[in-house]
């Protein structure tokens, strides 16, 4: 099949796919497996292989995620329920003001997006942006994107995640290096996206039912309520950081202690994230909940009532992962990378717009990053080590931008903060793309320095 007639199925079926959702109101996860069939059998993909693909991306990214956005939701629940994200919030706000608030939660998620995968930590930090957002009785996109917004920057650019870390094995690029410089363009970058959702956060957004249920702007009925005073905000603090602190430990475990020593066999299981999450949510059950006079049947209702509000995120998340497999498979992100490929643009911007297309055409930021860096392997020639690194960051600017409708983190991110599609592509989509391009800005500007 000619890579015109690839580019324009892909372009097609997200038209469509935007069309079912926000004209046609079709559920996104009915609407992704409809997308998904469509580009499966115009791209000639095997008529016996077309729902195997679709299993195939879905369960790799459910895999993944399921187990953490469960037990995410669980512990939120408990640390909502006992009135512990508002003490939290308030201890904070009344300490630093809501403007100051709202930037030192930006740089926490910075420290946090380092050692903790996007997903995890977006999880991790959303009793937090509830907790806040009531109290300040503001959005949660005032807190929640420019939050988010780091967190991807880091999980892009910094080789502690898969994407930087696999781009710099490919490329024969120094871990150090880039280490280093990815963390001094990644700071100005997030203090673009911060003022970016700032400004974003001049106009309102409609949110979803469950996001204000959530918020107790609508209260369901039957909602648990704690009968005795919140906990205090380090109790709190210290259930969220203590996911956190055993991910770092178990990563450092792995990587500064012997193979074959118990200590770090222990540190790799407890500092997996479902486990980390697991034992946080334990430790909160007691803390919160057990020690402070809830029952047994009270406990496991309010963690059975978490379970059908995540259930949404996880199907769509998962029929996400679903299209970008197929996409992937039809071959559409390889047209597109050979059409760029004839170009013959110079090494920076040749690798993000590369890396920025590929994430477009099939959602993945580590696919994107992967697969420029295996084109432009044998392109490099005799650049030095510092040009080396710095086409490195260029294809992890690229896979910041234009996360959209093909990519799992969009929907994980506008599902939990309530967003609509059409406000998702407004705030979230433009958000990235103007990060990303900000990380090649700052890049090329570095790579006419030396």
């Amino acid at each position: 099949m000619s890579t015109a007639l690839l580019l324009a199925i892909a372009t097609a079926s997200i038209v469509i796919l935007l069309l079912l959702v926000i004209k046609a109101k079709v559920h996104p996860f009915v609407a992704l497996l409809i997308v998904s069939l469509i580009v499966a059998i115009s791209t000639g993909i095997p008529a016996d292989k077309i729902m195997e693909t679709i299993f195939s991306g879905m369960g790799n990214l459910l895999g993944h995620i399921t187990i953490i956005i469960v037990l995410g939701a669980m512990l939120g629940a408990v640390i909502e329920a006992s009135g512990g994200a508002e003490s939290l919030a308030q201890r904070f706000s009344k300490s630093l003001g809501i403007k100051r608030t709202v930037a030192a939660l930006t740089m926490a998620a910075f420290i946090l997006g380092i050692p903790v995968f996007f997903e995890v930590g977006f999880i991790i930090v959303i009793p937090l942006i509830y907790g806040f957002t009531k109290v300040a009785r503001v959005s949660p996109l005032k807190f929640g994107l420019p939050m988010a917004g780091v967190m991807l920057t880091v999980h892009v650019a910094l080789p502690t995640h898969p994407g930087a870390a696999a781009a710099a094995g490919i490329l024969h690029t120094d871990m150090g290096w880039l280490m280093m410089l990815g963390i001094l363009i990644s700071i100005p970058v997030g203090i673009v996206g911060y003022y970016v959702a700032k400004v974003m956060n001049l106009r309102q957004y409609h949110l979803s039912v469950d996001v204000l249920e959530q918020l107790q702007l609508a209260k369901p009925e039957g909602t648990p309520k704690s009968e005795v005073p919140p906990p205090g905000a380090m109790t709190i603090a210290g259930l969220i950081v203590v996911p956190i602190v055993l991910i770092v430990l178990g990563t450092l475990a792995h990587t500064m202690l012997a193979e074959g020593s118990i200590l770090r066999d222990v540190m790799t299981v407890i500092g997996n994230p479902p486990i980390a999450l697991l034992i946080a949510l334990a430790l909160a059950a007691w803390l919160l909940g057990v020690r402070r006079g809830w029952s047994k049947e009270k406990l496991e209702d309010l963690t059975g009532r978490a379970i059908p509000g995540s259930a949404s995120v996880i199907l769509v998340a998962g029929a996400g992962g679903a299209f970008g497999k197929v996409l992937v498979e039809s071959g559409v992100g390889k047209a597109l990378a050979v059409t760029l490929e004839t170009l013959h643009l110079p090494l920076v911007p040749a690798a993000f717009i590369l890396s920025l297309a590929l994430r477009a055409s099939q959602g993945s930021a580590t696919v994107a990053i992967l697969t420029t860096s295996g084109l432009l392997s044998q392109a490099l020639g005799d650049v030095t080590d510092m040009q080396r690194v710095l086409v490195t960051l260029a294809a992890c600017f690229g896979g910041l931008g234009l996360s959209h409708v093909n990519d799992a983190g969009f929907w994980v991110v506008t599902r939990y903060l309530g967003l609509s599609v059409a406000d998702g592509l407004k705030t979230w989509t433009v958000l990235t793309t103007l990060m990303g391009l900000s990380g090649f800005a700052l890049t090329w500007l570095v790579w006419g320095m030396i």
